[in-house]
């Protein structure tokens, strides 16, 4: 009695035991991948394909199952210190955006797509930063950067990566070259403020020639302006006034004065001649 009890207890448990290892092995085989990933399949060594998502059957203890991430990285590039062209030290740092377009390659023809992009990327930036000059570093922010898009996308597409875009965050310059573009900008706003004022007064002078030929054409018209003079320093309620005096009125004068002047020079020469 006592063995046939026995009998149907290791029966039992050659049952589980054999139940266990059929859950083990229906567990290993089915892999569940979502829709952002993608499982690369090696068997024996040897790639089989790329497949997902949804439930992928593979073959326990006989494949082996590496998972890719199909969505954009973003890749933050390291401060890197570079000489420009013209010879000025600065430190920049960029950002790159990337994401696997074929997964199976990403797998096999580089061993870590990620450090390998970012190595590339902090070469890159050196060689392209280090090409250019300070101002064009400045001002053409958008050409490098398609540059660099350019450079690493072509260098990282054989192993299936695809490099969206890259930019340029921060750029670090010296403390002098930082005083020194201050004064020149501070320069530049002094000789812009210089051109306008000349401008200006070109445009009064210019101004004023067409009003004395306006006035020459009509005397009453200084008169008038005269009168308008006064009005205005009267209502300022100063304590005193000022009355200009007509050129008209003294010409004459003048005139006889330098005639007298003249008729005694002649006076002069004409006795010394003598």
């Amino acid at each position: 009695m006592i063995r046939e009890i026995l009998e149907m207890l290791i029966g039992a448990g050659s049952s589980l035991g054999g139940l266990f290892i059929l859950v083990i092995l229906f567990v290993s085989a089915v892999k569940v991948v979502p829709e952002y990933q993608r499982a690369v399949v090696f068997r024996l060594g040897r790639l089989i394909a790329a497949k997902g998502p949804g439930l992928v059957l593979v073959i326990p203890f006989v494949d082996r199952v590496l998972r890719v991430d199909l969505r954009v990285v973003t890749l933050d590039v390291p401060v890197q210190e570079v000489i420009t062209r013209d010879n000025v030290p600065i430190k920049v740092n960029a950002v790159v955006y990337f994401r696997v377009m074929d997964p199976s390659r990403s797998m096999v023809e580089v061993e870590n797509y990620i450090m390998a992009t970012s190595q590339l990327s902090q070469t890159t930036l050196r060689s392209v930063i280090g090409r250019a000059e300070l101002d064009e570093v400045l001002s053409a922010r958008d050409k490098i950067n398609q540059e660099l898009q350019q450079i690493i996308d072509e260098r990282t597409d054989p192993w299936g990566i695809k490099v969206s875009a890259v930019e340029v965050k921060e750029l670090e310059l010296p403390e002098g070259m930082k005083r020194a573009m201050a004064r020149q900008a501070e320069a530049e706003r002094e000789r812009r403020a210089k051109v306008i004022n000349a401008e200006g007064e070109f445009q009064a002078a210019e101004r004023l020639t067409e009003a004395a030929h306006l006035m020459e054409k009509s005397p009453v018209t200084l008169q008038l302006r005269y009168l308008q003079t006064l009005r205005e320093v009267a209502s300022e309620k100063n304590s005193t006034t000022i009355f200009p005096l007509p050129i008209d009125l003294v010409k004459p004068f003048l005139e006889r004065h330098l005639f007298s002047e003249a008729k005694e020079q002649e006076t002069r020469a004409s006795g010394e001649g003598h």
